[in-house]
């Protein structure tokens, strides 16, 4: 009690002598935010990712009048990012628009990250969730994910599936966990040039995500065989579920969220959900996310706490169960 009375007490002293640093002003609900925030995004410009950072942006700054700047820092499956925003003031001018892979999965698939994902960051806003194509060029004869089963059994450690991310790597994973089917992975950098070398014929499969996958499912290029989710996606209603087509307890999500680092104040990560959910809660939020397979929802830090550390512990025994040695 005694350490919290003379925290305060240095608190009002600097406020009387206008020293107050910039963290501690931030606590304050209405005077944040009063200059620029900046949004570091983990992947590239154009990735789904950078696209959920940039309608908040724009949504946010309309809302408070000032710029909210996209920061893209890609490499190293988003680990540059996270370990740069952690050398950035806790203040909640500099906060992380992630994903699956930055904020669970590469707490698994690393020896060394450089940051955790849990301990180094606070949560505020879950934004949206999707699932996960599983497609095969349109020239291949298979037609559904049991008659691919049925190749795969008939010819053990030949077929080749394609990913570029955590979600497409969980995609097969998952059904080589529920199967017993022997595939071998084939990892790329990006999830475009994983699509073109299936459309070329170099490999077999890839397990991608539906706005990555959906222009050349459309075109004719590949043929989508199932969907990770529970449910159909409405934008591929004709594509079954892994699920319906007999693969029992088959579910993989990707997601996209926002976090701050820790020790920002909490009255500004307060601030920020409201503003998040506001905009996600939209009809144009839902209007164009919804577009490309995905859903928006926002919601508290705290339930957007509890998924993450489920999602940390599905990696953990996907990883494990898969024989995945951590890099």
């Amino acid at each position: 009690m005694k350490r919290s009375l003379t925290l305060f007490s240095g608190v009002l002293l600097a406020v009387s002598f206008g020293l107050l640093p910039s963290a501690a002003m931030a606590q304050r609900d209405d005077s944040y935010p009063n200059r620029p925030v900046r949004i570091i995004v983990p992947f590239g410009a154009g990735t789904t990712t950078d696209q959920v950072a940039r309608f908040l942006a724009q949504h946010l700054s309309d809302e408070t009048k000032q710029p909210f700047i996209i920061d893209n820092k890609p490499g190293a499956n988003g680990s540059i990012a996270l370990r740069y925003a952690l050398t950035q003031p806790a203040d909640g001018y500099t906060f992380v628009v992630g994903t699956g892979t930055t904020f669970a999965a590469n707490l698994s698939l690393y020896k060394t990250l450089g940051y955790d994902p849990v301990k180094d960051y606070a949560p505020i806003s879950n934004l949206i969730v999707g699932g996960v194509v599983l497609a095969v060029s349109a020239s291949s004869p298979v037609q559904s994910v049991p008659a691919l089963i049925e190749v795969m059994k008939k010819n053990p450690g030949k077929l080749t599936f394609g990913t570029a991310n955590s979600s497409s790597l969980a995609g097969g994973e998952v059904l080589r966990e529920l199967t017993q089917v022997n595939i071998v992975n084939v990892p790329y950098k990006t999830l475009p040039a994983a699509i073109t070398d299936l459309i070329g014929g170099q490999i077999d499969m890839v397990f991608g995500d539906t706005p990555a996958m959906m222009p050349s499912v459309r075109s004719g290029k590949l043929r989508a065989l199932g969907v990770s989710t529970q449910q159909r996606i409405a934008v591929l209603s004709e594509v079954p579920t892994f699920i319906e087509q007999g693969i029992k307890g088959y579910e993989v999500i990707g997601w996209v969220a926002a976090f701050a680092v820790s020790a920002t104040p909490a009255a500004v990560i307060t601030k920020l959900n409201k503003m998040m959910v506001k905009a996600m809660q939209t009809a144009e939020a839902e209007k164009m996310f919804g577009a490309t397979g995905w859903l928006s929802v926002p919601g508290t830090p705290a339930q957007l706490g509890d998924f993450q550390r489920d999602e940390i512990e599905k990696w953990s025994r996907l990883v494990k169960s898969a024989g995945i040695v951590p890099e």
